[in-house]
């Protein structure tokens, strides 16, 4: 039997049991598959087969009962009336994966202007490379060359020491990242790798998932005319398992001007970035060592000890995910109040 993971929803302070859409088949990926047959592991995390996986749980009706997602527009509790697109539009799994949302309305950014906001409507883990580096040495976590790409010195000194946010995303939730911060693109590339899925079981029984991960980098530069003043961000969008694809598509307008990322593009505050295809995905946010303060309630979450977790287990202490909205506060500049 699995160990129950629980989170804290941030504005009602409850605790909560997740309940992971498809964690027998994760379980029977990540146990016995990885340490009886690696060749048949390799080859279910590989491209080609993870976006199978994607077509049979999400596109394929026959697949929603053989990979168990066929009580998922039941169980997911996913509030229709924030999306767009009417109700009768929501015939497929994929299609509510991919929705979008009058996030204009439904996740307002703060109020204080030089707030850094969350990427995602998801789970959040916070802390600081300096002290992590007993999980650095033992690779439970990530190791920074690999997340980044051993080939970018100048971005491996820039955020040495700094602080880092996890935002994991369940296969319920609204699959647009946005942008954290307001700045200029000064670098954005992408690193090959395998497909591993970020499910908590996954997370703590796979060494440095997610830096094994495929993933999207965007370096964005804060410290120009409107932007946030924070030095510079890392943006880091990982793909996961039955994950196809990371679609860029920055807009300004709500999601009518849809732009690829390129360097020198300004991105404002708040506005969708990308999609994830549909699955489980991760979000990986670094700053640079001194330029922020993480909110009071975060910090105070994930110390609590009195929540069974996952990541604690996998770890050694405890480490509680809150559940938050995207475009909401995680952080302010160091020097500012809340």
């Amino acid at each position: 039997m699995s160990m129950q993971h629980h989170y804290i929803e941030r504005f009602s302070g409850r605790v909560v049991e997740e309940k992971p859409l498809g964690d027998r088949l994760v379980r029977f990926i990540y146990d016995p598959v990885r340490e009886k047959a690696p060749y048949i592991f390799k080859k279910i995390t590989e491209a080609r087969t993870s976006a199978l996986l994607g077509f049979l749980n999400y596109d394929f009706s026959l697949g929603h009962q053989l990979l168990g997602g066929g009580s998922f527009l039941r169980e997911s509790g996913i509030n229709f009336q924030e999306c767009l697109q009417p109700p009768e539009y929501f015939n497929s799994v994929r299609k509510v994966f991919e929705r979008q949302i009058r996030y204009w309305e439904c996740r307002p950014l703060p109020e204080k202007k030089d707030a850094i906001v969350s990427p995602a409507d998801s789970r959040v883990l916070i802390g600081s490379l300096e002290k992590v580096s007993e999980l650095f040495v033992k690779g439970k976590f990530f190791q920074l060359e690999a997340l980044l790409g051993v080939d970018k010195r100048c971005w491996l000194e820039a955020f040495s020491g700094g602080d880092f946010s996890i935002f994991r995303l369940t296969p319920d939730k609204y699959h647009y990242n946005h942008t954290p911060v307001a700045g200029a693109v000064v670098d954005f590339y992408e690193i090959d790798g395998p497909y591993h899925s970020c499910n908590p079981g996954a997370v703590v029984r796979m060494a440095t998932p997610y830096s094994k991960n495929r993933r999207v980098v965007t370096i964005i530069n804060t410290d120009v005319p409107g932007g946030s003043k924070i030095g510079l961000v890392a943006m880091i969008e990982v793909v996961a398992l039955m994950i196809g694809d990371i679609v860029q598509c920055y807009s300004t307008l709500r999601y009518e001007d849809p732009s690829l990322m390129f360097r020198t593009l300004f991105l404002e505050k708040g506005a969708p970035k990308s999609l994830f295809r549909p699955g489980s995905s991760t979000d990986i946010l670094l700053f640079q060592k001194g330029r922020i303060r993480f909110a009071d309630d975060l910090l105070r979450n994930q110390r609590r000890q009195d929540i069974q977790s996952r990541f604690s287990a996998g770890f050694g202490y405890s480490l509680v995910e809150t559940d938050i909205k995207v475009r909401s506060l995680i952080a302010m500049p160091a020097k500012k109040e809340y």
